[in-house]
């Protein structure tokens, strides 16, 4: 049954142009799956196989993570990722019919995003200079390469150092499905990135052919869970709750859309592939106009 996942886990990523942390969830939900599919089998004194899971089977494992309270949108995965083997297990010929077909998913709400005030984000970008630890001026690029570009990031830890152009003012990234964008960044940023690469990378790196950009302290490149923890820590020195790793991208969206951008522009900075996935923040920039029409109108007061 591993094999079955991991065949259909080659298919997304070669064929399909899933991100890598789109192929680990998969990978965790399905492993979930076959777990109980296997303790299934076992209660009935059968082999276990994809073939020999039911309907019945497929309802009563939904029970089983709802009696464990995942959250709806990690149901509604979870839901999706055994849809989409079991279709590709049907298209292998490995089974007759896929059994989670017609059942329902988990209805979930679109969550709006969460962005920041701009005088918080300014707050955020001049924290780590206030403080004396060697690694201050590569966190300070960090954060204001976040938010002068938008991106995702798991992008921006992926970045090396071919792909940003100081010069010129941009940056190179891969976003899902490893679509290149190019992304304008503005003078602050590239200096901040500039001041970092000439006083501060040299001096972190352990081997030098590494080519990431943002290294960490055994001067490897900098993870997703690093980049997180080190947010987390600026945040906490100016007593800054609720930021996640997309605080930043969702920030620079409304921002950009409250100063005047269009929606085609966003859409194509941020690298979505539908602009409805854009329009979640047009809901934002909507309330800032309605409170600033209240506050300024003579008749509305």
């Amino acid at each position: 049954m591993k094999a079955d996942i991991e065949s259909f886990l080659n298919y997304l990523t070669v064929e399909k142009g899933f991100s890598q942390n789109t192929v680990a969830a998969y990978r965790n939900d399905l492993s979930q799956l076959a777990s109980f599919a296997t303790e299934a089998a076992a209660k009935r004194g059968s082999i276990p196989s994809w073939a020999g899971l039911g309907r019945q089977s497929v309802l009563s494992y939904l029970l089983n993570l709802k009696e464990r309270n995942y959250a709806a949108t990690t149901m509604a995965r979870k839901v999706a990722a055994m849809r989409s083997f079991l279709d590709f297990m049907m298209n292998e010929g490995s089974i007759k019919d896929n059994p989670s077909q017609n059942i329902a998913s988990p209805k979930v709400g679109r969550a709006l995003p969460k962005p920041i005030s701009i005088s918080q984000v300014r707050r955020l970008l001049d924290e780590p200079a206030r403080q004396s630890k060697p690694e201050a001026k590569r966190d300070t690029a960090i954060l204001h390469l976040l938010y002068a570009s938008g991106m995702r990031v798991s992008e921006l830890t992926s970045l090396n150092l071919n792909d940003i152009e100081l010069k010129d003012g941009f940056v190179r990234c891969f976003g899902k499905g490893h679509k290149e964008r190019i992304i304008p960044i503005h003078e602050r940023a590239t200096h901040a990135v500039t001041e970092y690469l000439d006083e501060v990378r040299s001096r972190l790196v352990a081997n030098r052919e590494e080519p990431a950009l943002f290294l960490n302290a055994r001067g490897e490149r900098l993870t997703r869970q690093g980049l997180w923890q080190i947010l987390k820590e600026y945040a906490k020195s100016i007593e800054l709750a609720g930021i996640t790793p997309h605080t930043l991208r969702h920030s620079f969206a409304t921002h950009m859309l409250s100063g005047g951008a269009d929606l085609r522009s966003v859409q194509e900075l941020l690298g979505h592939a539908n602009i409805s996935t854009t329009q979640i923040y047009t809901h934002l920039t909507t309330e800032h106009i309605r409170r600033t029409y209240e506050q300024s109108h003579p008749r509305a007061k």
